[in-house]
């Protein structure tokens, strides 16, 4: 099966070079320590191992969270290399994508306050987050060093000068700045540099505005347009920021996400926050995870984006258990742009277009794209390049279906075809889900019920002679206030957990949707390249932008509790989770306006106050995850290539299952093979993080017929990090499935000792076997 799977990743992966297309770029895991006295250095020796093989050069080396080097090879050279006996392991790139301000005070954390989590951390002053994306545009306000004290003394990195980024870009604030383009160009050929930097510095706009979101300094005012005027900063204010930029035009190659690791934990970054991903694969085959895995090894926090993938399930990405998987909520301020339709009617809408405005009072022509003459109907409906009459779109309001290319590119579109205005309709798999976008014409998005209500006014107006469709769009600028709030992002990839289901992904939300943030000078707001508008700071939405709130969530943590592992901190997140909106109602899922789940959300919606004094949190060590991989039936050498160790699983293995890693929320997936009854138990273990001589109760909420007990039931600390043990067992009994299907129950486990409580989510999942 292992075999198969990797042909058909080959296939997957297969180069666009068009220089060398037999070849694929691998990374090469060798055994650090058999290196022969002969060869000066590992570099040395592995390009000796190379070129025995092949007659690629090194691309990278790396050597502090995996040992190695990557090369273009072909198969045949990669598995000749494999032959060679100090050689662990061969890994086929793969290429990842990005997951493309009033949040900090909708998460709590204001600036006047005087005994909160930012006063608590000093602002997070001592810690670096490390930014793994696009690079970054340092000369921006929010990246400022004005107040701030010298640079920590156990910082080893730089900022890597060249052309357009001096090494005085660097400062108190932005501590490091580097640059990995290697995988990159031996995929692509030599960069275009008209086009992107061979620098730190950002082309894109993604990684300014990710980093900015972890550890922007307060900037006033702030706006994008005219929209969302405030302050704008980010969670950790004070911290030190390092940006390794690793994403170009065509996207984000493994070899350099895994040189970036390696160099961020060399200089010494506290948290890693990662905003880019791609397919599931197992975890030894993931450059991600083996990277993110050395990182947490050396006591690193690493944060990662769940991916865009919603609203369907089994669309998370960045599932590793030993990384914090990020999805996305709203907050509580929205821009509606309604669409009045010709007929009276309203449809609700959103943007962040800033003008100049169509005339209120005057109703323009309305088409729909897909229903124009001259196409082939489909690409006419996307409004993709070339699809479009110009003599049909002239003076008019166009309704584009989203889908295929970028919501902004189809209003470039729109306009370069004469239209006036544009109105960019869901389809049903986005549903109800609004993003909004900063147009270069008048437009707004709107549900898939309201494009499917424009669509049929098009139509039956179409049909008569005298009445001609015809629409306007109001824009009304920025709203405060709104409720519900936090409500699950449409696009927010959900659980379960493709690779291990007994892991729950994603852990947490965060805000994702309609997020301000800093934003580089010579790119325009849209992104369209055609856009000479030009702002400081930008309105985007994704998962890219929930997982820096949780970075610099993890350096105030970390800046508070010194002695918390990255375990420690995701766990405190997690178990003080919240998951009701601001009516203290139940969250709902904004694809569906229906209430959300666990596999939406994980443990719920990080609140940072509370997660500074969690009470009781789940460590986890190098070994536990070592025991969790051979649980997973992992081979010894798949484990070595992830965790650089070897290991004796037979002792995991005797000891329990997947499901009994210290994880703090429980997941368990039972096959219906014709048992009747079925059970399993987890084991798991506290370590007392608040008060000496406290004793916490358990409160159960057992998923819909299953019954759960914890033994014991009180767990008495007499001292601050003392460590308590309880058992919790589920059972439950065979439901009537069809084959294939799946039944989902969810409940939780609360321990209480009265003014703190520490939640975990139950998930039971009955399956039937095709």
């Amino acid at each position: 099966m292992a075999f198969f799977f990797l042909l058909f990743l080959l296939t997957l992966l297969s180069p666009s070079s068009s220089n060398d297309l037999n070849s694929l770029t691998y990374i090469v895991h060798v055994d650090h320590e058999a290196k022969p006295s002969i060869f000066p250095t590992h570099r040395h020796w592995y390009t000796s191992s190379l070129t025995s093989t092949s007659s690629s050069s090194i691309i990278h080396t790396y050597d502090t969270v995996f040992h190695g080097f990557s090369a273009r090879l072909t198969a045949q050279e990669a598995t000749n290399l494999l032959d060679q006996p100090h050689v662990i392991s061969v890994i086929p790139e793969q290429v990842r994508h990005l997951h493309t301000t009033r949040s900090p005070e909708f998460l709590g954390l204001r600036s006047t306050d005087k005994a909160g989590l930012l006063e608590e951390s000093d602002f997070g002053s001592d810690l670096v987050i490390g930014v793994i994306d696009t690079g970054i545009w340092p000369e921006r306000p929010s990246f400022d060093d004005r107040g701030l004290g010298p640079v920590p003394a156990k910082w080893k990195g730089q900022c890597l000068p060249s052309r357009d980024f001096p090494a005085t870009a660097c400062n108190r604030k932005l501590v490091g700045a580097k640059f990995f383009c290697g995988g990159y160009e031996a995929t692509n050929g030599k960069m275009n540099e008209t086009t992107e930097f061979r620098s730190p510095r950002d082309s894109d706009g993604h990684g300014t505005h990710t980093a900015s979101i972890s550890a922007g300094r307060y900037v006033f005012p702030a706006s994008t347009l005219g929209y969302a005027r405030g302050v704008a900063s980010g969670m950790a204010p004070k911290a030190r920021l390092a940006a390794y930029k690793v994403c170009w035009n065509s996207g984000c190659y493994d070899s350099d996400i895994l040189a970036a690791f390696d160099a961020a934990v060399a200089d010494g970054v506290d948290v890693v926050s990662l905003s880019v991903g791609g397919v599931v694969v197992p975890y030894y085959l993931d450059a991600i995870a083996i990277g993110a895995f050395g990182a947490v090894d050396r006591g690193v926090f690493v944060s990662a984006s769940a991916g865009n993938g919603g609203p369907g399930a089994l669309t998370v990405t960045n599932v590793a258990p030993w990384m914090t998987t990020v999805g996305a909520g709203t907050i509580d301020r929205d821009f509606p742009a309604n669409v009045r339709l010709g007929n009276g009617k309203t449809i609700p809408g959103v943007s962040v277009y800033g003008g100049p405005d169509l005339d209120p009072d005057k109703m323009y022509p309305l088409v729909y794209g897909g229903s124009l003459l001259g196409g082939d109907g489909y690409s006419s409906s996307l409004c993709i390049e070339g699809s479009l009459d110009p003599s049909l779109v002239k003076g008019k309001i166009v309704l584009c279906d989203r889908g295929i290319n970028s919501r902004a590119t189809k209003g470039e579109i729109v306009r370069k075809n004469g239209g006036l205005g544009m109105i960019i309709a869901n389809g049903v798999f986005d549903g109800e889900g609004l993003v909004a976008d900063c147009h270069v014409l008048p437009a707004t998005s709107v549900g898939a019920s309201g494009g499917d209500e424009i669509r049929r006014y098009i139509s039956e107006s179409s049909k008569s002679k005298s009445k001609q469709p015809t629409a306007t769009i109001v824009f009304k600028g920025t709203r405060l206030g709104i409720r519900p709030a936090p409500v699950i992002a449409s696009f927010s990839a959900r659980g379960p957990n493709p690779e291990t289901p007994d892991i729950l992904k994603p852990d947490v939300i965060a805000p994702g949707l309609n997020i301000l943030a800093a934003w580089p000078d010579k790119i325009g707001p849209s992104g369209v390249s055609s856009d000479n508008r030009r702002t400081e700071f930008n309105i985007l939405s994704g998962t890219s932008m929930a997982c820096p709130h949780v970075s610099g969530l993890a350096a105030l943590l970390k800046a508070a509790h010194p002695d918390w592992s990255p375990a420690a901190i995701r766990s405190a997140l997690m178990t003080t989770a919240y998951t009701v909106d601001n009516r203290d109602e139940r969250m709902l899922d904004e694809s569906t306006g229906n209430i959300s789940s666990v596999m939406d959300y994980g443990s719920g919606h990080v609140h940072p106050t509370k997660a500074m004094d969690p009470g009781l949190v789940y460590d986890i060590t190098s070994y536990d995850y070592i025991n969790f991989l051979c649980n997973s039936n992992y081979t010894g050498t798949n484990i070595v290539t992830i965790t650089r160790r070897k290991a004796d699983c037979d002792g995991a293995r005797r000891a329990g299952h997947v499901g009994n890693l210290n994880y703090p929320s429980f997941s368990v997936v039972f096959q219906q093979y014709g048992e009747s009854k079925l059970s399993t138990h987890f084991i798991r273990t506290v370590t007392n993080v608040g008060d000496s001589d406290s004793v916490y109760e358990v409160k159960i909420r057992p998923p819909r017929g299953t019954a759960v007990t914890v033994k014991p039931e009180k767990l008495s600390f007499r001292r601050v990090g003392q460590r308590l043990s309880f058992v919790v067992r589920v059972k439950t009994t065979e439901v009537k499935l069809s084959p294939g299907a799946t039944s989902v129950e969810t409940g939780h486990i609360v321990w209480s000792d009265g003014k703190r409580n520490v939640t975990s989510p139950l998930v039971v999942t009955l399956q039937q076997p095709l």
